[in-house]
């Protein structure tokens, strides 16, 4: 498969300017979870940053973000996700969105499987679609990341290895990203399984 068919069927990966490496977003708008929390005071999703700026401001983006979330069920979607990313070293899974549905994560699964030389990252609020997984079935260069609900959440699930939080108080940050122009520059915490929780500052 051709890239260009590829972009076609997926409608493309986007390019984050603080990633070291391309992703992939959908519509911050159908986040199963995040649609809730997003009117919740306090929350992580309270003025979600993909439901404002250039991901609501231009339409072209919009339309983009749309039609990948409507590629997800097309039957070559994998194989044209592969065909994207494998020369990439670093993905990052929904810069803007979240997991759909069950099928939707066994499909990034496999991507995963066909992109060995690709380490991949996927920060989730779908603790629906986890809590009933043996996380030694996720591939292992995939790091799946459950987010906090609430900005300085005190009580963190345990059942999962891999979380991240929010704080305001920004001595408790340990993403350094804030104070190297926002971007991850050489840090990979978030797709190092070593990593087992980074906090993030309240933007």
């Amino acid at each position: 498969m051709l890239i260009k068919e590829a972009r076609e069927i997926t409608g493309g990966l986007s390019k984050p300017s603080k990633m070291p490496g391309p992703a992939y977003n959908l519509p911050a708008s159908q986040c199963i979870t995040g649609a809730k929390l997003v009117n919740v005071k306090g929350s992580t999703c309270s003025g979600c940053y993909a439901l404002k700026g250039n991901y609501i401001r231009f339409p072209a983006v919009q339309k983009a973000m749309e039609r990948r979330a409507r590629s997800l069920v097309h039957e070559s979607w994998i194989t044209a996700m592969v065909v994207q990313i494998k020369k990439h070293r670093w993905f990052r899974w929904h810069d803007s969105g979240d997991l759909q549905s069950v099928q939707h994560l066994k499909n990034i699964f496999e991507v995963c499987k066909l992109t060995p030389d690709t380490r991949h990252w996927l920060p989730t609020r779908e603790a629906r679609f986890l809590n009933l997984m043996d996380p030694d079935v996720v591939p292992k260069n995939l790091k799946i990341v459950l987010s906090d609900h609430m900005n300085n959440q005190r009580v963190t699930p345990t059942w999962w290895p891999y979380t991240s939080g929010v704080t305001t108080d920004h001595n408790q940050v340990t993403c350094p990203a804030s104070k190297q122009g926002n971007k991850c520059l050489d840090c990979r915490k978030c797709w190092d399984r070593r990593t087992k929780r980074v906090i993030y500052g309240k933007h």
